[in-house]
């Protein structure tokens, strides 16, 4: 089993479609969208979906107000602010604020009441789904919750018990933007890493950062530069970057305006817009892929 990644430094670089294209090729492979936070893969593939089940990425706490004293001793020691003694007409009693709540325990050890206990905290979804190109895993992270590095990982693995099961050969992740928890649990087990980048100025800038994260984990990247000819200026200097860490340049993808008009009209339309140039160069880099691995 292989397992490619697609990756940058920032969300509207292209790498959704680039995966979406690559998943069209495959027709077999079992798909992961990682970008839990801000999932849109969806919109392309048009997935139907067989199975979702709530995401556990921490504990709360949470208090009895029958068995609170209000001593004030797990205010005192929350250092998290997440404690307070509240009026609740003429009578005080803890508060607890869920959002500011970490989860730590300190609150429940020093109780001398045993008023307050841990509860686990659902703080998204996951969702197995069926599309015309195979099995999907993604998920959906609450808006401001903690663990999207713990719910990417749970993606991840989700996904290869499905391609073990499926006897499928490839594995084909859309991973989140940026250089944070999130992804490096997309690069975690990866064959091979493409980073999509856009020629300009902070391009490269971003290609530099997520390039030195994945060489930190003695991972085997690839460049894709996305929308090449409005810039040829900065393509080179992308393409001067990666020979500079000998990396691999999988192709350059040129900017087409009929495949924004196309993906504008909805998944369908995107999908079936074939013969233009991006899709042309995008389905050349897949080979290239494939030659690497």
């Amino acid at each position: 089993m292989k397992e490619i990644v697609v990756v940058s430094g920032k969300g509207g670089t292209g790498k959704t479609t680039v995966l979406a294209r690559y998943a069209e090729i495959a027709n077999s492979a079992v798909i992961a969208d990682c970008d839990v936070d801000a999932p849109n893969l969806h919109m392309l593939l048009n997935p139907k979906m067989l199975h979702r089940e709530a995401f556990v990425g921490s504990k709360m706490a949470v208090v009895d107000p029958k068995k609170c004293a209000n001593c004030g001793k797990c205010e005192g020691l929350c250092r998290f602010d997440a404690i307070s003694t509240v009026d609740d007409d003429g009578r005080k009693r803890v508060d607890i604020d869920i959002d500011s709540c970490e989860g730590c325990g300190i609150c429940v050890r020093v109780c001398p009441e045993d008023a307050i206990d841990l509860r686990d905290r659902i703080v998204g979804e996951w969702f197995v789904s069926d599309t015309d190109y195979g099995t999907m895993i993604h998920a959906l992270l609450e808006p401001g919750a903690e663990n999207s590095g713990k719910l990417v990982a749970m993606v991840k693995h989700k996904a290869k018990m499905t391609a073990k099961g499926s006897g499928a050969e490839l594995v084909l992740v859309d991973g989140p933007p940026g250089i944070g928890c999130p992804v490096i649990a997309a690069l975690s087990g990866a064959d091979i890493v493409v980073i999509v980048a856009e020629p300009t100025v902070s391009g490269l800038s971003d290609f530099r950062r997520v390039a030195d994260l994945a060489g930190g984990f003695k991972i085997k990247c690839a460049l894709l530069v996305n929308k090449a000819d409005l810039n040829c200026e900065m393509t080179a200097s992308l393409l001067e970057e990666a020979i500079r860490r000998e990396m691999p340049c999988v192709g350059t993808i040129p900017y087409d305006e009929g495949l924004m008009a196309a993906m504008a009209k909805g998944a369908d339309a995107a999908m079936e817009y074939q013969g233009s140039p991006a899709i042309v160069e995008i389905s050349k880099t897949y080979d290239t892929l494939l030659w690497l691995l």
